[in-house]
């Protein structure tokens, strides 16, 4: 059986469903924007999703205070995916930029970077760098081999990274330095506007669900490939073994969670503060790891799922569509949105791509918000 939720012990069951007593979040203070991004110059591409700032580099990031990491954390948090151009970067630079935006963004004390199971041991990019290659993938990987062998819709292949996991990623990055003449796009969905589009006895109803995840087909890939799967420890004390399951909330909420402190006035009294990132919910099911709702019946769970697929894949107001330039990098919050890469094309398509791991998925029942109502969109 698939890892189940495990709820807290603390006095915020009432509040809190889902998650992990292990891997919750540790923000000391509420990100927010401060500004200090307001130097580079940047664009929305769409009003759903999607910053792109031209001329951001990650190595003057790396350089700079950690304010300005909390600001991108933010940015990318509420934007879901932010787009750099042109950055010359190495994938050891790439992981230490990965650690450090997670810890500031309020990562659990046990989460680090994600270490895939089909990474292969001694691989001279090191454990924590998944090197996305068209040319592997034609060998019978990922994805796109299971859309081969069972459907010609694209769509299919929408996923959020590594949800079959207990901990799964918050934070992704992904350098592309190979690419075709044409063709190769990656679309991303805000699963805060899809949330946003139920109605309210739907997201009711939702909420008191879970799903199991599951990623079993790694199973057979790294047959396919010559490869052990990695059962050892993939950057949480969670992600362990080889059962490649995981039961997550159907709605989650982007790491906002009730921390307990002393307030003093005229007598010192205990008090909630709620500490966030966005605190917005989103749904939290895709179609490339997703296999089943729980708690209600096959058929019902059939339904519900392809409702929710289509609520992604047919609602184009809620994606953005990124065309990749050699070494453009995206960094995408994996809590609040999908990703699907374009299939269209045969030469060679790389790069190197860096997951951190998050808190273990959660709803915050009373705090969790709608970003539209929030913003008042």
């Amino acid at each position: 059986m698939p890892s189940a939720i495990t709820s807290t012990s603390s006095q915020t069951d009432a509040t809190i469903f889902g998650g992990h007593d292990i891997a919750r979040p540790q923000l000391t203070k509420p990100l927010s924007d401060s500004g200090s991004l307001q130097q580079y110059s940047h664009n929305d591409p769409t009003p759903a999703i999607g910053r792109e700032f031209p001329t951001l580099k990650i190595r003057d990031v790396l350089k700079a205070d950690d304010q300005l990491f909390r600001d991108l954390a933010y940015t990318i948090s509420s934007r879901g995916v932010v787009f750099l151009r042109n950055q010359d970067v190495t994938p050891n630079e790439l992981k230490d930029f990965m650690l450090r935006l997670t810890t500031l963004a309020g990562c659990p004390s046990t989460s680090s970077l994600h270490v895939h199971p089909l990474t292969e041991e001694g691989s001279e990019l090191g454990d924590q760098i998944s090197v996305i290659s068209s040319e592997k993938q034609k060998k019978g990987g990922g994805l796109t081999h299971q859309l081969s062998d069972v459907s010609r819709y694209a769509s299919n292949a929408w996923h959020s990274d590594i949800t079959f996991e207990p901990v799964p990623s918050d934070y992704a990055m992904l350098k592309i330095h190979t690419l075709p003449v044409t063709g190769g796009d990656t679309l991303w969905a805000s699963g805060y506007e899809v949330y946003d589009r139920l109605s309210e006895p739907m997201r009711e109803m939702l909420k008191n669900l879970t799903a199991t995840h599951d990623a079993k087909f790694f199973l057979d890939e790294a047959r396919n490939l010559g490869n052990p799967l990695r059962e050892c420890e993939r950057g949480s004390p969670l992600n362990k073994g080889a059962e490649l399951a995981a039961v997550h909330p159907v709605i989650r909420t982007n790491r906002e969670f009730p921390h307990l402190c002393l307030c003093t006035s005229l007598r010192v009294k205990l008090t909630f503060m709620v500490i966030a990132v966005t605190g917005w919910n989103s749904v939290y099911v895709n179609k490339g790891f997703t296999k089943r709702i729980n708690g209600v019946t096959k058929d019902e769970s059939d339904i519900l799922l392809k409702y929710l697929f289509n609520m992604v894949t047919q609602n184009h107001d809620a994606q953005v569509r990124f065309r990749w330039s050699k070494n453009d990098v995206a960094i995408w919050d994996n809590r609040s949105t999908w990703h699907c890469a374009t299939y269209d094309y045969n030469d060679p398509r790389a790069g190197d791509r860096v997951c951190s791991l998050g808190e273990a998925p959660y709803l915050d029942v009373q705090g969790g918000k709608s970003r539209r109502e929030e913003l008042g969109l």
